[in-house]
């Protein structure tokens, strides 16, 4: 998605920029006329709506800071594949498991997902009543809305479990004052936005201008996420198999996060950053905050011990290690290199700095220079790719007695990297299932996007095989593990701000 400029007044929208969805510019010649009574009457001021909704994805305010420091600091932190310094204050509470209310990530993970909700529901509210343009894209624009609705309702409820349901834009405050619905009702919307998205998204947008929009197969694979995550096993197996063979793993892996093959045959969804700053900064600062202090990186994050030991068993036949190991950490192996932030960058050996680094190894996932022009990056991050829904077939297939199925998934994955293919004479249900959960999901998808930390906490909240996650979090060394609550820290606390405003939603457990 490249730029929109946008300017969307009195709707609940600030006058922003954000990431849309074409290669050309789409200027309002007079932006302080723009006003309720004017807004929602014509196609091009429907695309500016579903913009701003997937604008949201970038965070709620839109600033590259606020992307590191509320959403990934509040998706990753908690997790056992991460240790972060302890030196720096970013998330120094919520990793240590002490965190109040006024926890500045969770209160920005709160409300970037409210605003992408807020916005979506501009777009189902309004975008059917603008006769200007076809029924067929009218349908197509909500449809698209209500993918997004769906996802961000996804990230709330697993994170907060407890979450009010809007579902009209309320323009009466008093009106969003109201207690949290019942999970089950979050997860029914959820499914119903996702099957609503299925049936109208096309499979494919005829413009090459509109990577990124969400197509029906995006659709697809979000709803199988939701099955797996409500261990709906026959539903997960079922959808997700609908996408198997739909989209193709990389030849090269880390080509997923270096920018060369982005909206790509491995892409299903992502957060799209074009770069550009001509209006707004459309960049993000992971590769500063990934990159150690030895390499001009700011250090705010290291691999864990416990991952990288895990790492360090994904072989090749030869017994060297795998080709996504190399490119998805930096640690002491003598073929373990790393670009530094210098201009030019230079691909620096861990050897070389070694004796200087802070931890043993780091993350290169989002380090690379893909920003189009300047010291941030403008590479997109991945919400879902094909090896994700791999490797969920993979788990569905393994609950519902396929075991030997799910060992040929899980292989086909590994093969991309070149790790040992796996043997399903040596694996019954219950040992495959700890090695998808423990070995394969982490080594593959580390660090992507609240994925590790969203699985442990289903595998803490679900019936099948579950999983105590101060227990995971112990026996992996992480951190203050010991501080962990079982009943408190699954979920976020809801921000003391939110209360504040809705005194009718009740605190979560503990906080």
């Amino acid at each position: 998605m490249n730029k929109y400029k946008m300017a969307l007044l009195g709707l609940g929208f600030s006058a922003i920029t954000l990431g849309g969805c074409s290669d050309k510019f789409l200027d309002v010649a007079d932006k302080g006329n723009l006003s309720e009574s004017t807004f929602w009457t014509n196609r091009q001021q429907a695309i500016w709506g579903i913009t701003a909704t997937y604008g949201a994805l970038q965070g709620n305010t839109g600033d590259k800071w606020a992307f590191y420091e509320q959403l990934f600091v509040g998706l990753t932190y908690k997790s056992d594949e991460v240790d972060n310094n302890k030196n720096e204050p970013y998330g120094k509470e919520l990793a240590a498991f002490v965190n109040g209310a006024d926890d500045y990530a969770t209160a920005g993970v709160w409300s970037t997902f409210y605003a992408g909700i807020g916005r979506a529901n501009q777009v189902i509210d309004n975008v059917p009543g603008i006769t200007a343009m076809s029924e067929a894209e009218r349908k197509e624009l909500v449809a698209e809305a209500k993918f997004l609705r769906a996802y961000n309702y996804f990230m709330l409820v697993n994170g907060f479990e407890n979450v009010p349901l809007v579902t009209k834009y309320e323009k009466d405050i008093t009106k969003l004052k109201r207690k949290a619905a019942p999970p089950a009702e979050v997860w029914a919307l959820i499914e119903a936005d996702l099957k609503e998205a299925e049936a109208t998204l096309p499979d494919n947008y005829v413009d090459a201008g509109m990577q990124g929009r969400a197509t029906r197969n995006a659709a697809k694979a979000m709803l199988g996420k939701v099955y797996l995550y409500q261990e709906k096993w026959p539903e997960a197996e079922a959808k997700l198999g609908e996408v198997y063979g739909k989209y193709s793993l990389l030849t090269n892996f880390v080509d997923n996060f270096n920018g060369k093959a982005e909206n790509g045959p491995e892409s299903i969804f992502e957060i799209q950053f074009s770069g550009d700053r001509s209006v707004a900064d459309e960049r993000h600062p992971l590769n500063f905050e990934l990159t150690p202090y030895p390499l001009g990186g700011w250090d705010e994050i290291s691999v864990s011990p416990w991952l990288e030991s895990e790492m360090r068993k994904d072989l090749k036949t030869n017994g060297t290690y795998s080709d996504r190991i190399y490119n998805s950490i930096f640690f002491d192996d003598p073929n373990s290199k790393m670009l530094d932030l210098g201009s030019p960058q230079t691909l620096t050996s861990y050897a070389d700095v070694k004796a200087d680094l802070r931890e043993k190894a780091y993350f290169t996932k989002y380090t690379y220079p893909t920003d189009k022009g300047g010291s941030y990056t403008g590479v997109n991050i991945t919400i879902i790719r094909y090896a994700d829904v791999l490797l969920m077939l993979a788990e569905a297939k393994n609950e519902n007695g396929k075991t030997g199925e799910a060992v040929d998934l899980i292989n086909e994955v590994r093969r991309r990297s070149h790790a040992k293919e796996l043997v399903a004479a040596d694996f019954n249900k219950t040992t495959l299932r700890t090695h998808i959960r423990h070995h394969e999901r982490p080594v593959e998808l580390s660090m992507e996007w609240g994925i590790r930390w969203f699985d442990l906490v289903r595998w803490g909240r679900g019936n099948t095989a579950k999983e105590s996650i101060k227990a995971t979090l112990q026996l992996h060394n992480k951190p203050f593990a010991n501080n962990f609550d079982d009943k408190k820290h699954i979920r976020y606390a809801i921000p003391s701000a939110e209360r504040a405003a809705n005194p009718l939603v009740d605190q979560n457990f503990g906080y």
